[in-house]
């Protein structure tokens, strides 16, 4: 059995298959897959606006799904973002297709054994939250 820490972040904003299907690719990575989701005072400052869901409601929809095994809100303060990943020691970071924030400077925060791993897109055109929030937001 592969008992590899996995560690993924994201926002999970109007959860939908492409989410699902990027944590069902990390948790396959290894055989412990821990999910940081982001807090919405975060997400406004880096995507310029807040989710529609609240942090809770994003968070309880990942801790519902079996195949995590740990799932909380990420660091309040953006000068510690990276702290998470010193407490956590993941063997792999597994990052979404499209995932660009933080992750130039990833690399200078992991440890020597720690890869970084970018996934595969499900439908990008079609699940997308950003494209999901337009149509329900009927823009």
């Amino acid at each position: 059995m592969n008992n590899k820490k996995v560690l993924v972040f994201g926002t999970f904003d109007h959860f939908h298959p492409g989410h699902l299907y990027f944590l069902k690719q990390a948790h396959k990575l290894g055989g412990f897959l821990t999910v940081i989701v982001a807090r919405d005072n975060n997400v406004k400052k880096i995507k310029g606006q807040k989710p529609d869901n609240l942090e809770e409601v994003r968070l309880k929809t990942i801790q519902k799904l079996d195949f995590v095994n740990k799932a909380f809100l990420g660091e309040e303060n953006l000068d510690n973002k990276y702290n998470i990943i010193k407490k956590i020691k993941p063997d792999i970071i597994a990052l979404g297709y499209d995932q660009k924030n933080f992750t130039k400077d990833l690399p200078k925060y992991i440890g020597e054994n720690t890869e970084i791993v970018r996934l595969k897109p499900f439908k990008p055109d079609k699940y997308k939250s950003s494209i999901i929030s337009q149509r329900k937001n009927g823009d």
